[in-house]
């Protein structure tokens, strides 16, 4: 693994963002020498290079989503929050208000990103440099940044404060939810502005930067979000068609450090071992990998989603599944996105969470080990396992795959069904070395709409997308309500039993559970804040 540039000057600027964003920092008296804290940096000696611009701009990205996306999809039917005592496991099973931790620290730091952007924009033109490209470069990546943001609020919340500038205290106390429409509206208009700013590449040295099909591809996820889909099918049909992107070869090997900055990735959040680590091998992996927590396992449910290697789905009579060897002839994104029952682990010894394997990952062997006997794949290296909490692995926010569903849903939901439709479907399908699924061939519209749903279900799984589509697709009252099942196993007399989680039943209101609530602590500050229907 080769570290860039970018990657390791990234690693260093979290208190830069800190102390250029807070916009409360004060000088020294005239009257001491002129020192400064060196845990910070005064206002009056910065804006004064390029590389000051750079630098505070990196800075911004310290504010993108890393695991918590992964999060998200333990909130929905695929996933599951494994310890019952997690402050998430109370929102998985609907027993939860404006209070919850969880509720209130995706608010926070969704805008603390953006007011972090925000005082880049108004700060930025004080560098005295006569690159403009540079400088307008900068100040679309800045803009990209603070789309994202507004993206994930308006997708969790609904009508949120639409804040474009660093307002004071004062002025926070009074600000008013703006209609959702109006946030989508800002961010596809700052994501296209943004677009003509960027470049559509960047040296190796700066990978990892927001680039012109990053503003474009999300463009395309917030207008699909919104349901604006001759904009989400446009937006992606111009990354699509700007020939930077392209399917990387190997899905089994998408989520490691050999795959990093390849060129299905649009947007990521860059890490790096010993200087700017990430936990997500402890987070992620089986109890048996040096304690880890498994803190988010799949379920049954999504397990049950992927097709056999026939095309067809695994309750069709004639698919050839057998329920005795359920993983055998599946969909290779199975295999490769969920550790399975003898599946090799990171530390070289054989998964088995069966409760009868007598390991330390059996089911019941400790309140740590997965409860469903189904653990996350994605991200958990073998490279990681001598120091499980010093990976340095990016984490994907955004890839050439879900553009191309993108497209390909945008573009079925307006009746527009052509060759390019099931060219992108058929791409994600079959387009990598190990990953070949039949080729979908004509179909109506409503076989469409439910193959491309399953498709964003089974190739973006733990990537934060799902909970986002059940609530556009209105279809969360219908999957997610109910019991929590895990594998299925022989037992001592070899008869098949399927796990269920104990004292685990998902519930989803509908009249309220479509949107979270507005944080209590931000309506406690700010009483002009409108709680959400039903809250």
């Amino acid at each position: 693994m080769k570290a860039n540039k970018f990657k390791y000057i990234i690693s260093g600027m979290g208190a830069i963002a800190i102390a250029i964003s807070s916009g409360l920092l004060v000088s020294c008296d005239n009257n001491l020498l002129e020192t400064f804290p060196n845990d910070r940096l005064s206002v009056d000696v910065f804006w004064q290079t390029e590389t000051d611009a750079k630098l505070a701009v990196n800075s911004l990205y310290t504010d993108l989503d890393s695991t918590n996306i992964i999060s998200w999809d333990a909130l929905t039917e695929i996933a599951h929050t494994n310890q019952n005592f997690d402050v998430q496991a109370y929102v998985e099973l609907g027993t939860y208000d404006g209070t919850s931790s969880k509720i209130y620290n995706e608010w926070k730091r969704a805008y603390r990103g953006i007011r972090a952007t925000s005082y880049f924009l108004e700060n930025v033109d004080k560098v005295p440099s006569g690159n403009t490209a540079l400088i307008n470069q900068l100040k679309g990546e800045a803009k990209v940044l603070r789309a994202y943001q507004y993206i994930k609020l308006a997708g969790l919340y609904g009508n949120v404060p639409l804040v474009t500038t660093s307002v004071t205290i004062d002025e926070s106390r009074t600000l008013q939810n703006k209609p959702v429409a109006e946030i989508w509206d800002f961010v596809d208009k700052e994501l296209n502005e943004a677009a003509a700013l960027l470049p559509a590449t960047y040296p190796a040295s700066d990978a990892g930067r927001v680039t012109k099909g990053a503003a474009l591809g999300l463009a395309a996820r917030a207008n699909l979000y919104a349901g604006r889909y001759e904009k989400a099918a446009a937006e992606a049909d111009l990354v699509i068609k700007s020939g930077v992107y392209e399917l990387y070869s190997s899905y089994e090997k998408l989520f490691t450090y050999a795959a990093e900055n390849n060129k299905e990735v649009l947007l990521d959040r860059q890490f790096i071992k010993d200087n700017y680590p990430i936990n997500v091998f402890p987070l992620l992996a089986p109890y048996s990998q040096k304690n880890s927590q498994s803190t988010y396992v799949p379920t049954k449910a999504l397990v049950d989603f992927y097709e056999t290697t026939a095309g067809k789905q695994i309750n069709d009579p004639t698919s050839g599944y057998n329920p005795a060897t359920p993983y055998v002839n599946r969909d290779p994104r199975l295999k490769f996105s969920v550790f399975l029952d003898g599946d090799i682990l990171p530390s070289g010894i054989a998964f088995k969470p069966a409760p009868n394997s007598g390991t330390a990952d059996a089911i019941g062997s400790t309140y740590i080990a997965s409860t469903t006997g189904f653990n996350i794949k994605k991200y958990v290296l073998a490279d990681d396992f001598a120091n499980p909490v010093n990976s340095g692995i990016n984490i994907i926010l955004l890839r050439y795959a879900e553009v191309l569903l993108t497209y390909a849903e945008a573009k079925i939901e307006l009746g527009q069904i052509d060759a390019s439709v099931l060219a992108a479907i058929n791409l994600v399908r079959n387009g990598r070395s190990d990953v070949k699924q039949p080729a979908v061939k004509s179909a109506s519209q409503a076989e469409l709409r439910s193959l491309v749903r399953r498709e964003r279900t089974v190739e973006l799984a733990f990537e934060g997308q799902h909970l986002f589509d059940i609530r556009r697709w209105k279809t969360a009252e219908l999957v997610m309500p109910g019991r929590v099942f895990g594998i299925t196993y022989k037992d001592a007399n070899g008869a098949l039993k399927t796990v269920e989680v104990v004292a685990v039943n998902k519930t989803f209101d509908v009249s309220r559970h479509y949107l979270w609530p507005i944080p209590q602590k931000e309506r406690d500050l700010n009483p002009s804040l409108t709680q959400n229907p039903g809250w």
